[in-house]
């Protein structure tokens, strides 16, 4: 194998199962461990200090993105609109996270961090339950290292916000954050039906790898992908707004009293 071959990825690299293997499971257990680091030793220091961690956790992401981009066009691409913008824009949801999050220092307010903690921790958590990519080949090629270490880094990055902060869930004015969750699905839509280069970034479509494993007809999985969406959307308020939380109940049981 040539370093141009394992740039582009080109070099034959036979399919496997290595979900739950050696390889996916240490990469874990390395993530968690950072995360634990990042929050015992940034515990108590000066915002300057963890916008440095902050800083250097998306800077990778961002070498990341425009690294693939570059390889991408260097591996030819057709002098086309369409071409163009399947390698220059973000298409899955994990790749929308990972800009989410490098936008997120730009715009520097805790409802973006929240978005961006939100989407970045989803995508993590679907990638490391069962990855559908960087894991599953004999060879880790760049194609390989490129999906590890950017969910590896959506998992580290999204919890460290939380831990670090830089978010604040709170139910009064988490409406910034559903817009922001909106126009995500809008932009899907858009990729699907106006720009089609992708064909379902955000696993809604009938036929898509969740509905198969699951086994259900897509109605039924349309109703789970809902029910699932709201109950994890709201457990981050639940949680970190647990005051507003019990306050409400409390009216809510003097009312029926």
């Amino acid at each position: 194998m040539t370093f141009k071959e394992w740039l582009f990825s080109s070099y034959d690299n036979p399919s496997i199962s290595g979900q739950w293997g050696l390889g996916h499971i240490i990469t874990l257990i390395s993530c968690i461990a950072l995360i634990v680091v990042i929050g015992i030793v940034m515990r108590g220091r000066s915002l300057k200090s963890r916008r440095i961690v902050l800083y250097s956790l998306v800077g990778v992401i961002f070498a990341f993105e425009i690294a693939r981009r570059v390889i991408n066009f260097c591996k030819g691409v057709a002098p086309n609109v369409h071409d163009i913008l399947y390698t220059l824009l973000p298409r899955p949801w994990c790749a929308i996270a990972c800009w989410s999050l490098i936008i997120s220092i730009f715009v520097n307010k805790k409802w973006f961090y929240n978005f961006a903690s939100i989407t970045a921790l989803l995508c993590a958590l679907i990638f490391f339950a069962y990855p559908g990519v960087g894991f599953n080949n004999k060879y880790i090629l760049f194609e390989n290292l490129y999906s590890i270490c950017t969910h590896s880094l959506l998992l580290v990055t999204s919890i460290s916000l939380i831990t670090m902060h830089f978010t604040s869930f709170k139910y009064k004015g988490a409406w910034r954050e559903l817009i922001c969750i909106a126009v995500v699905y809008i932009y899907s839509i858009l990729e699907i039906y106006v720009l089609k280069i992708s064909g379902d970034p955000l696993y809604f479509m009938p036929g898509n790898d969740i509905l198969k494993i699951l086994g259900v007809s897509w109605g039924v999985y349309l109703v789970i992908y809902i029910l699932f969406m709201l109950v994890y959307l709201n457990t981050f308020y639940l949680i970190d707004d647990r005051s507003t939380v019990k306050s409400v109940f409390a009216r809510k049981q003097k009312e029926i009293k």
